[in-house]
């Protein structure tokens, strides 16, 4: 299996996460000349909070989820490693519900390997708070790798 595509989703938790991240799909899309996917997924309210942080009319130009995905600090963060380590990278930005927005933002781009972040949980934390990187491992169209923050 060749790849092409790596598909990286952050999202509102993986601030302090950033260079974990950075440096695995460095790792993994170095080496094998693939292009990174730098996908920001927002929830509704999380884009209305952002767009009202960054001062955007949601009606004008700049208020398209790829063009607010590419102002925020985590994805500049990442762009940076990306730029130095010379790995070709586009970046989405998407809005809805975060585990299923990113499974299907990997269809849509013709993902070979996701990459998400989390922090471990407990399983009776997974039942009742939910789990995105959970969501991402089971229903993900392609493998998934799964980076653990520091704790």
């Amino acid at each position: 299996m060749t790849l092409e595509t790596i598909l990286l989703a952050v999202g509102p938790g993986d601030a302090d996460r950033t260079d974990e991240l950075a440096e695995t799909v460095v790792d993994v899309a170095q080496p094998a000349d693939a292009t990174v996917v730098l996908a920001h997924v927002f929830t509704s309210d999380e884009y209305e909070e952002v767009l009202d942080r960054l001062d955007v009319d949601p009606d004008g130009e700049t208020g398209d989820a790829d063009e607010v995905a590419a102002r925020h600090a985590t994805i500049r963060d990442l762009m940076a490693v990306l730029d130095e380590a010379g790995v070709d990278y586009e970046i989405r930005g998407s809005v809805g519900n975060h585990g299923q927005t990113i499974v299907d933002l990997a269809t849509e781009v013709g993902a070979d390997r996701v990459v998400v972040g989390g922090r471990k949980r407990s399983p009776t934390g997974k039942a009742v708070f939910g789990s995105t990187a959970q969501k991402v491992l089971l229903s993900a169209p392609c493998p998934t790798t799964f980076v653990r923050g520091e704790e």
